[in-house]
């Protein structure tokens, strides 16, 4: 039996519909979330500690929900075994985006602990294979259906309270998408995380 296209058919619907249902989706197959230590907490911000991390990512032009929907599409086409030979890639939760120049944005899949990049297909066009090291992260939590002047708001909130503390950035906010936009309320808020500059060692 020929296999469903899953991953171009999330990619067109999500060209009109923002990139809904394919959050809709991964959250019908119960995505699993990567594991991380939470060094602090208070109320909606958090300080993280992500261990490295390896990952699926691609670089898509044009919005926010656009560029979402579209790299959405082209990753799930390699994990759902769409585009390589082999079983499929379980779904690890978040997904990522950040911003970059040239209305451009790098979405990301994490893949599941105990991966082997050696073992992997290689991946077509547009899409790479990437190592993250393990890192701590300012974190906000970002209830509601996300939009552009909600991440705003809040990303000036989480700055705000890294600045409290006298934590200094060491790099771009990234989105972390755990919900579908298209459902009426959230199951789990999305959030924004900045990256922490480690202090110098004595």
């Amino acid at each position: 039996m020929a296999r469903i296209g899953w991953g171009r058919i999330l990619a067109g619907v999500a060209a009109a519909t923002a990139a809904g249902a394919a959050y809709v989706y991964i959250k019908q197959r119960k995505a699993r979330a990567p594991l991380h230590e939470t060094i602090e907490s208070e109320g909606a911000f958090e300080i993280r500690r992500y261990p490295d991390l390896l990952m699926l990512e691609t670089i898509q032009q044009g919005s926010r929900d656009r560029a979402l929907g579209n790299g959405f599409g082209l990753l799930a086409d390699y994990m759902f075994g769409e585009e390589r030979e082999g079983d499929e890639i379980p779904i690890v939760m978040p997904v990522f985006g950040e911003a970059l120049a040239g209305d451009a944005w790098k979405i990301r899949f994490v893949l599941p602990a105990g991966t082997n990049p050696a073992t992997l297909t290689p991946p077509g066009h547009a899409i790479q294979i990437a190592e993250r090291p393990a890192r701590d992260v300012a974190v906000v939590s970002v209830p509601g259906r996300p939009t552009d002047k909600l991440f705003a708001r809040r990303e000036t909130e989480l700055r705000a309270w890294m600045a409290g503390r006298w934590l200094q950035p060491a790099g771009p906010v990234e989105h972390a998408y755990y919900n579908s936009p298209l459902k009426p309320g959230t199951t789990h808020p999305n959030a924004l995380l900045i990256p922490i500059a480690r202090p110098p060692e004595a």
